[in-house]
């Protein structure tokens, strides 16, 4: 191999600012999730979210034991539901369940949408490493080919020098 043909080939490996210039930027798939949301969308993602943690369930429990316990036992003139029927306060639960429950479940199948656009960005970006990383592979190892080309140029040099400074 001629030293011009060596440079040839170096020159032909990718620099590494035009290997970055060629490169796309990934999506922000959380950003672009959220513009494609309609108002609704936002409205069951909230809900979703503040319904499903610990402090709205202690709020229902503190509502649901003052309630029966003010029926139960405040004294019976205060009393706005009484025992047995406590039927106001069937009836509000109950409202809360079914018009909580589909609502959550909307929200919850938006959340899932947004795990699988997640998934594949991440699936794309991982792909997208995995091409990256045989392309820097065969960099190296053309790298390793031109050292070892070198080297033994070198090495006939000496060789030959030695030879000739030998006669």
């Amino acid at each position: 191999m001629t030293i011009a043909q060596l440079e040839a080939r170096v020159d032909a490996l990718t620099d590494a600012n035009e290997w970055r210039a060629a490169q796309t930027k990934p999506t922000n798939v959380n950003d672009t999730y959220h513009q494609s949301c309609s108002r609704l969308d936002r409205l069951a993602i909230w809900t979703t979210d503040r319904v499903g943690t610990m402090g709205f369930f202690f709020i229902i429990a503190v509502w649901t034991i003052v309630w029966l316990g003010w029926n139960t036992l405040a004294p019976s003139t205060v009393r706005f539901d009484p025992a047995p029927a406590f039927v106001l306060w069937l009836f509000i639960s109950n409202l809360i369940q079914i018009h909580l429950m589909p609502l959550i479940m909307v929200g919850q199948n938006l959340q899932g949408r947004h795990s699988e656009l997640r998934a594949e960005a991440d699936f794309e970006i991982n792909q997208k490493a995995e091409r990256e990383i045989e392309t820097v592979l065969e960099h190296l190892s053309s790298q390793s080919e031109l050292m070892l080309e070198i080297l033994r140029r070198i090495e006939r040099l000496d060789q030959s020098r030695a030879g000739s400074g030998a006669s």
